[in-house]
């Protein structure tokens, strides 16, 4: 794996001071971001999930969450002025992106989508979002990737509720 990614240069090209990690990615071993956490030894509240969606099956977004939290596809959808949105299939993902599941990030996009960070990671001093490949993160200040990709910074996403006593 080489730690130099469309998104590590796109970052280094727009003079965002950052760090990059590497962790055991395993596609069969649950959710990718929660591993990541574990791996990195970070509170999963700081580690990203990156998400593209259709809104109305015509408006691609990229969605930037907590990795333990669940998104509110309604939120998301009403933030485009859209009624419904979903998570859009892998192939058409990297195909507008250029990154493959599993290592979608929001910088260097082959084709800039709008970017969408959920309103609580911005409470984190870091965050770790994905950095192009799989098994690669980027670690930087939630406002610099958010005035890199000039995301909009919206509540759409929840942790997810705690397990009721047995």
């Amino acid at each position: 794996m080489t730690e130099r990614t469309r998104a590590t240069e796109f970052l280094s090209a727009s003079g965002v001071p950052f760090s990059v990690h590497d962790y055991e990615y395993a596609p069969g071993g649950g959710l990718i971001g929660m591993q990541a956490a574990s791996s990195i030894g970070v509170d999963p509240a700081c580690v990203l999930k990156t998400l593209v969606v259709e809104v109305d099956r015509t408006t691609p977004v990229c969605l930037v969450v907590p990795a333990d939290h669940k998104v509110n596809f309604k939120k998301v959808a009403a933030l485009f002025g859209g009624r419904n949105a979903r998570m859009m299939s892998p192939e058409k993902s990297a195909g507008l992106t250029g990154f493959r599941s599993g290592g979608t990030s929001p910088f260097g996009q082959l084709t800039q989508l709008p970017v969408v960070l959920s309103g609580t990671a911005m409470a984190q001093p870091r965050v770790y979002i994905n950095a192009g490949d799989q098994g690669l993160v980027v670690c930087l200040a939630p406002a610099d990737a958010q005035k890199v990709v000039d995301a909009r910074v919206a509540d759409i996403s929840a942790p997810p509720a705690p397990a009721s006593p047995a």
